[in-house]
């Protein structure tokens, strides 16, 4: 039996495993370049794991823990990500 691997959510800065969190990737073909979640864990790029809770996403943006995790200097556009954590909240 193997353990799950654990992943840092960048929000609340705890441990917990890769099941638990949301990774996020960073869509660069838009300008801002777009935070798009990624519940797969299949879309290609760097990414960085957050609790899909509206506490810890807003925690990150705030302080810009997303834009440091994914190393880009520009800004992020966060709309896409609040929705589907807002939505998952929901439903």
């Amino acid at each position: 039996m193997t353990a799950e691997p654990e992943r840092t959510c960048v929000g609340c800065r705890t441990k917990g495993p890769r099941s638990n969190l949301l990774r996020v990737v960073l869509d660069t073909s838009t300008v801002p370049a777009a935070l798009v979640p990624d519940a797969a864990s299949r879309l290609p790029g760097r990414g960085a794991w957050v609790h899909p809770t509206a506490a810890c996403v807003n925690r990150a943006i705030g302080r810009r823990a997303f834009a440091r995790a994914l190393r880009h200097t520009g800004g992020v556009d966060a709309a896409a990500l609040v929705a589907a954590v807002a939505g998952a909240s929901e439903g």
